[in-house]
C-alpha cells in the first residue's frame, strides 16, 4: 500500500490563516486524478506546526473523507511530546487514516533510547501502520539505524521516511530493517535513487504538489526496474527539486500551487509568502518541468 509517490501535500488557506476547504478538496481529487499514490495529510509540509489541536485532526478527518477510499491516507501526527502523538495518532485512527507518520521530537533531543521509547509508546497505543519520519535538518534529531532497525521489529511499525539526504544511510536501513520494511525517500532530489540503487519503496514528496503524474511515472518506472527510463523523467524534475526549497519549505511550494490555480496564497505566520526574488526561479522549475500556470 504504501509505495510510489506519495505526495507530502500542503494545507490550503485563506489570506487570514484559516483553512480553506473548498480547495482542500480541490487538491485531493487533482491529486487523485493526476495519480499520486498516496497523500500525506497535515505533515510539516501541510504546517502541522501550526495548526492547533482541534484544526489537524479536522483536517486530516476532512481528507479521508474526501478521499473515499480512492486513494491511501497517511495522516501527521508526530510531536515532539508523546502524549500529543498518541493522541493524534488516536485520532487519525478513529477519523479513518490508513496510516499515521510520525516525525521525530523536534527541539528537545532526545537520546536514542528516548527515541525507541517513544515510537515504542506510540506503537503500542494505537494499533494502526506507522511510519517515522527522520529529519534531522529540520528537528535537530537523528534517529540512527540501529534505532529503526529496533523498532522495526514491531508489527505497526512498517516503514521510514528517511531525509537526511544521505544515500549510504538507505543502505545502513536496508541492513538494519530488512526487505519487508518500506523505504521512502525524504528528499525529491534522491527519491530515484533511492528506489533504484538503494531498494526503497517511494518517497513522501513536496514535488508531487505540483508536479504529481510525472513525479508517479518515475516511481512508477524505477519500481518496474527501467532505471534509465525512471532517470529520464527524474532529469525534467530537477528544477523543482531545488527551486522548491529556495526558501524553507512549505513557502515556496505552496506559491507554486497558487500559480496552478489550485489554492490561494494564504500561509500561517512565521512562515511568510515566497519573497519577490525567488518568483522567477521557482516559474523557471515550474516551465522546466511542464506545470501549467493557472491565466487570470
Amino acid at each position: 500500500m504504501f509505495k510510489g509517490s506519495i505526495v507530502a501535500m500542503v494545507t490550503p488557506m485563506h489570506d487570514d490563516g484559516s483553512v480553506d476547504d473548498a480547495a482542500l478538496s480541490r487538491l485531493v481529487d487533482f491529486h487523485v486524478a493526476q495519480g499520486s499514490d498516496g497523500i500525506v495529510a497535515v505533515g510539516t509540509t501541510g504546517e502541522s506546526a501550526t495548526l492547533d489541536h482541534q484544526e489537524h485532526t479536522a483536517v486530516i478527518a476532512r481528507v479521508v473523507e474526501l478521499a473515499a477510499g480512492r486513494i491511501p491516507v497517511i495522516a501527521g501526527t508526530g510531536a515532539n511530546s508523546t502524549r500529543e502523538a498518541v493522541n493524534l495518532t488516536r485520532c487519525a485512527k478513529d477519523a479513518g487514516a490508513d496510516a499515521c507518520l510520525l516525525v521525530t521530537p523536534y527541539y528537545n533531543k532526545p537520546t536514542q533510547e528516548g527515541l525507541y521509547r517513544h515510537y515504542m509508546a506510540t506503537a503500542e497505543a494505537v494499533d494502526i501502520p506507522q511510519i517515522l519520519y527522520n529529519v534531522p535538518g529540520r528537528t535537530a534529531c537523528d534517529m540512527k539505524p540501529e534505532t529503526v532497525g529496533r523498532l522495526a521489529r514491531v508489527g505497526n511499525i512498517v516503514g521510514i521516511k528517511e531525509a537526511t539526504g544521505d544515500m549510504q544511510r538507505i543502505h545502513d536501513l536496508r541492513a538494519a530493517c530488512g526487505d519487508d520494511f518500506v523505504i521512502l525517500s525524504g528528499e525529491d532530489w534522491m527519491a530515484c535513487d533511492t528506489i533504484v540503487d538503494g531498494g526503497g519503496q517511494g518517497v513522501i514528496s513536496v514535488t508531487a504538489n505540483v508536479a504529481p503524474a510525472a513525479m508517479h511515472t518515475m516511481c512508477m518506472l524505477a519500481l518496474n526496474g527501467d532505471a534509465q527510463g525512471a532517470r529520464e523523467v527524474d532529469a525534467t524534475l530537477r528544477a523543482l527539486h531545488e527551486g522548491l526549497f529556495v526558501e524553507s519549505n512549505p513557502i515556496p511550494v505552496k506559491w507554486a500551487v497558487a500559480q496552478m490555480g489550485l489554492i490561494g496564497a494564504g500561509i500561517r505566520l512565521p512562515m511568510t509568502p515566497l519573497s519577490a526574488r525567488f518568483h522567477d526561479t521557482v516559474r523557471h522549475a515550474m516551465d522546466e518541468a511542464c506545470v501549467s500556470v493557472a491565466t487570470a
